[in-house]
């Protein structure tokens, strides 16, 4: 990014270049943006600039000189990247997936009616109609699946609107205001506060400027800027300023250095805009089944087509026994049934506070198993906790459990109740109204986070708050600023007649010893002296600790007649101790901590510059051959590589993030989470879902959600792939046997598209089970969404006990009618012939092709209504996985209503006037309804002796093809599910693995730690905390559980 020239020379070479070499060099250009930003002007003198882009510092550019840039390099604006013509995504919605057999289908029952037209003089409808329904389902589908990709982010439009519109440039001597696309490299331009950067800026002078580079860099504090070159990286020097961040205060003139693509932000742009996004878990879960469906559908359709030949049957009939198949074998409304599933758990997790863009996404965060974290407060939901305390010379354990019961030390200490008293009253947080029923740690607290887990580990140890400021009534305060960085407080004393006052103070470490004479040691003052520094600098070198003092009697309060006080940097203070928060799951850490680091928590450090030489191979074996690694000070490339390198262990990545700098990494995820409230319109665009209230509680709830989701299509799918075998094998014996057809292809459709719609979704509302949230994250490789075991129980299993139902009912009637199971066989030639009107039954009955017809119709709707009734077992059997019906109980509203809309519904197409002529549908004898019974009662026995044994051999196979103990990961050594942080989260080495009680847990985490920042912030519209020391942020990458 040195020049401007570079990419001009670039496109120059392509334009010689073949077009076949178009997809290799937009991979290049794509694998050149991934590298570190390549500047050189912050190391240059303001001289050197000038000379390098032929400008003068105090003239700018000629007018001239500014237009012939403009035509070289272009406008100053990011370029949108290609883009799919609509019609092209409607297409691949219309003849993807199952839509092609199903337009084959439909083309075949044109074709076999167009033959029948022209070849009979009377042609049955049947084919027409149903090519007209086929081809009705496929349009229908399509729309469907098109709307929901019309929905797609468009990340480009984000960043334009973080683009500003005009700019302040010097051109020939004189300020001008021009668009921002017409600013040029080389142009002089002045900024000041409340102004966007136009574009990448060598500072040559500047007063009182600070920029936000928040979105960019992570940082929260906006930061100083000046001409000093103060770091070798350039996105952490003072003498640059990028293009769309904000001037917050002071003015500033620099040079542009870089315009429109050519940008830091453009960059980031166009890569999170270019990147080619993965197929979801879900999708690729889909496409899976798609295949095996459509596989068997084609082998069995081919086969039988071809067997029906060679048996003799025409080609007409051949034709309409593969269209038989086809139908029979794919399960038309599955797909909608799935997307409405999806949709539900979508408006679920919406009133959980996680807005799920994508509907694929509502399934792949369950199937997580590396959650990537940028954000402190997404983990910790913005909460501290005190863990540690260093007073009498000694480093004390917190107690953080409710009732005390946990470790302790010694209370009745005067140096503690000093300590305590300073907590309490050098605090401005208090708790929320009306909890007094509530447990101290679970209570809503006004302020701080660091000064609510103080006034919480106050309240649990030393009693109330309330009553102690109450008997020390503040008088005055100093608070607490980024200049100061301390706190102070006057109290009254308990003493009424007491006039001096109580100062209390905590702080900064540096301000605070600075302010110290004394120390409190075992309740008596001591000289502070080197070796009790010393001392005191060991704990907070282990520890990372902030201070509390105190002015405190002795001998050495402060009185005064009236509250008028000296400065307090005027005053020997008494040092009593000092108290350290952890950050739920961590506590703080100091940059002098990082060297400590891999020897305490046995962890390899890796820095951001030294992972910008890495090559892929070498990421990959650090990954696979360390579970403890720190990455510290990462770029948005850096963590785009990172998770690049996760998914090519075959790890389903999460990453949530809430900055510009986190967009390349949240699209190539397999989703991304931002942040509702301080996430950036880029970062919501680039995600996948949204956490509306930023905590990481709402990320758990979607794990189990996606879980959930999983977990219910799978028995969503085993309830509908289940009738496939009933819905199939009328056919093979119809082929095979040369029997009367038992069930039409009109019949299936109602079936399909009918009775099993609505119970399949309502699988979707089924609860929980027990142990969703213990189990291991799904192994994409060998969990999948369709496998063998589920083929097995619906196929193989329950199908064949539905199809046994099926042909007893089928039986039945013909029996009742005078054809025996015995006359079956061989039949059909006659039953089908036109001209034969006297057929004889097994009483010697003739009958006509009418009469013949309307029998096999009515079995045809005895068939459709067995198969209704053998599903109700199958829908009640597939709401578990391993538990027994009566232990989950049918708490399940929606699935007793499919249960009895899919009998209301067989009812209606049974006896509905009507029917006999639009879906050659008979009204049943009621005696034919219990033909199914017994054979749905055999399903739900059979099902709960099959639980039973599963049960009790806790090693076996889960219910309809979902896993009992869990698969294996594709990373084995990473536990349940590694977790990555890319934040400037405050770690302390003895307490890396620390979780706080108050944190909701999922399965152990593994921990990936990654840094952007170099202060922690906790609470954004609050000062940085008082009592966190400054922390390098830092990746740490996967700690063993527990």
């Amino acid at each position: 990014m040195g020049t401007q020239r570079e990419p001009e020379r670039d496109l120059k070479d392509d334009k010689g270049s073949p077009k076949k070499s178009k997809g290799t060099k937009e991979r290049r250009d794509l694998d050149d943006l991934k590298k570190e930003v390549a500047m050189t002007e912050h190391k240059m003198s303001v001289e050197e600039v000038c000379r390098k882009y032929n400008t003068d510092c105090v003239q700018g550019l000629t007018h001239s000189k500014a237009q012939e840039i403009l035509a070289r390099d272009g406008p100053n604006a990011l370029t949108p990247p290609p883009t799919t013509p609509e019609w092209v995504k409607f297409c691949r919605q219309l003849f993807g997936g199952f839509s092609i057999l199903l337009w084959i289908g439909a083309i075949l029952c044109f074709l076999a009616y167009g033959i029948q037209a022209g070849t009979e003089d009377d042609p049955s409808g049947d084919n027409l109609y149903l090519g007209i329904v086929l081809a009705a389902v496929v349009i229908i589908t399509g729309c469907f699946s098109y709307y929901q990709e019309a929905k797609s982010s468009k990340i480009m439009e984000s960043f334009k609107n973080m683009v500003p519109q005009q700019a302040l440039v010097i051109r020939e001597g004189e300020k001008m205001q021009v668009n921002a696309e017409e600013v040029v490299v080389g142009d002089l331009v002045e900024i000041k506060g409340g102004d966007r950067v136009p574009a990448d800026l060598r500072i040559i002078s500047a007063h009182g400027c600070k920029v936000d580079n928040s979105s960019l860099t992570g940082e929260s504090e906006p930061q100083t800027r000046s001409p000093d070159c103060t770091h070798d990286n350039p996105l952490e020097t003072r003498n640059i300023t990028f293009f769309s961040t904000n001037c917050v205060e002071g003015t500033a003139r620099g040079v542009v250095v870089a315009t429109g693509d050519r940008t830091v932000m453009g960059r980031i742009a166009t890569l999170a805009s270019g990147l080619e996004v993965g197929k979801t878990p879900i999708a690729i879960e889909i496409e899976h089944f798609i295949q095996l469906i459509t596989g068997v559908a084609v082998f069995l359709g081919v086969s039988f087509f071809i067997l029906s030949l060679i048996l003799g049957y025409t080609w007409l009939e051949a034709v309409i026994f593969l269209i038989g198949i086809i139908v029979a074998n794919v399960p038309e409304g599955l797909l909608a049934t799935v997307t409405v599933c999806l949709t539900l758990t979508a408006k679920r997790m919406a009133r959980k506070n996680c807005l799920v863009k994508n509907l694929e996404a509502v399934e792949t965060l369950g199937s997580t198993s590396t959650i990537c974290s940028d954000k402190t407060g997404t983990l910790t939901q913005n909460r501290m906790t005190v863990a540690h305390m260093w007073f009498d010379n000694q480093i004390h354990e917190a107690d953080t459990t409710e009732d005390q019961s946990g470790t302790s030390f010694d209370k009745s200490s005067h140096t503690w109740v000093a300590l305590s008293h300073i907590a309490g009253l050098c605090n401005r947080a208090v708790f929320k109204g009306g909890q007094d029923n509530i447990p101290v740690l679970k209570r809503d607290v006004a302020g701080d986070a660091s000064e609510s887990a103080l006034l919480k580990c106050i309240e649990l140890s030393s009693g109330s708050v309330k009553l102690m400021r109450e008997r020390n009534k503040k008088v005055a305060e100093i608070p607490f600023n980024s200049t100061n960085k301390y706190q102070l407080s006057i109290h009254e004393t308990e003493d009424p007649n007491d006039n001096r006052y109580l100062l209390v103070m905590k702080g900064a470490p540096e301000r605070i010893l600075d302010r110290c004479s004394t120390i409190l040691l075992q309740g008596k003052e001591q000289p502070l002296d080197e070796e009790m520094k010393e001392a005191f600098q060991n704990a907070y070198l282990e520890l990372g600790a902030s201070l509390l003092t105190s002015r405190v009697t002795l001998g050495k309060s402060l009185t005064l007649p009236e509250p008028r006080f000296q400065s307090p940097a005027l005053l020997p203070l008494l040092f009593v101790g000092s108290a350290c928060l952890a950050v739920c799951p961590f506590v703080p850490m100091c940059p002098d901590q990082l060297p400590a680091l891999p020897r305490d928590a046995k962890a390899c450090v890796i820095h951001g510059t030294d992972l910008k030489d890495f090559t892929s191979e070498q990421i990959d074996e650090i990954l696979q051959n360390h579970t403890e690694i720190v990455f510290a000070r990462t770029s948005p490339q850096q963590k785009l590589i990172i998770v690049e390198g996760c998914q090519r262990q075959g790890a389903i990545v999460a990453v949530t993030g809430d900055g510009v700098n986190d967009s390349p990494a949240l699209k190539k995820a397999d989703i991304g989470v931002a942040m509702g409230i301080a996430g950036s319109d880029v970062s919501k665009q680039a995600a996948d879902m949204i956490l509306l209230d930023d905590n990481f509680a709402s990320i758990v709830t979607g794990v189990e959600e996606g879980r959930l989701i999983f977990d219910n299509l799978k028995k969503s799918i085993a309830y509908t792939l289940t009738s496939n075998i009933p819905e199939i094998t009328p056919f093979l014996l119809f082929i095979m046997a040369n029997i009367p057809l038992p069930l039409g292809t009109i019949t299936i459709l109602c079936i399909d598209l009918g009775t099993d719609m609505v119970p399949a979704i309502s699988l979707a509302y089924e609860a929980a089970e027990s142990d969703i949230m213990k189990r291991q994250p799904r192994n994409p490789r060998t969990d999948k969404l369709v496998n063998e075991r589920l083929i097995s129980m619906a196929y193989g299993q329950i199908g064949m006990i539905q199809a046994l139902g099926g042909f007893f009912s089928y039986f039945v009637i013909l029996a009742e009618n005078g054809f025996l199971p015995s006359n079956l066989v061989g039949i059909r030639l006659n039953w089908d012939d036109r001209t034969v009107n006297d057929l004889e039954d097994s009483y010697g009955q003739q009958w006509t092709y009418e009469q013949r017809k309307v029998v096999e119709f009515t079995c045809h709707t005895a068939f459709f209504v067995s198969i209704v009734v053998v599903q109700w077992a199958d829908l009640i059997i597939c709401k578990t996985r391993r538990n027994s019906v009566f232990q989950q109980g049918m708490k399940n509203k929606i699935l007793i209503f499919g249960l009895f809309e899919e009998t209301a519904l067989a009812a209606f197409l049974s006896y509905c006037p009507g029917m006999d002529v639009a879906l050659r549908m008979y009204p049943l004898k009621p005696s034919w309804w219990f033909c199914a019974f017994p054979y749905s009662f055999l399903i739900f026995v059979y099902d709960e002796i099959r639980k039973l044994i599963l049960r009790r051999n806790p090693g076996g196979e889960g219910a309809p093809g979902v896993e009992g103990e869990g698969p294996s990961l594709p990373w084995p050594h990473l536990g349940p599910c590694p977790l990555i942080l890319f934040s400037c989260l405050p770690t302390s080495p003895p307490l890396l693995a620390f979780l706080s009680p108050t944190f909701p847990r999922p399965p152990p985490l593994p921990l990936i730690l990654c840094s952007v920042s170099l202060f922690l912030s906790l609470s954004s519209p609050l000062p940085p905390s008082p009592l966190c020391a400054p922390s390098l942020g830092s990746f740490l990458l996967p700690l063993t559980p527990g």
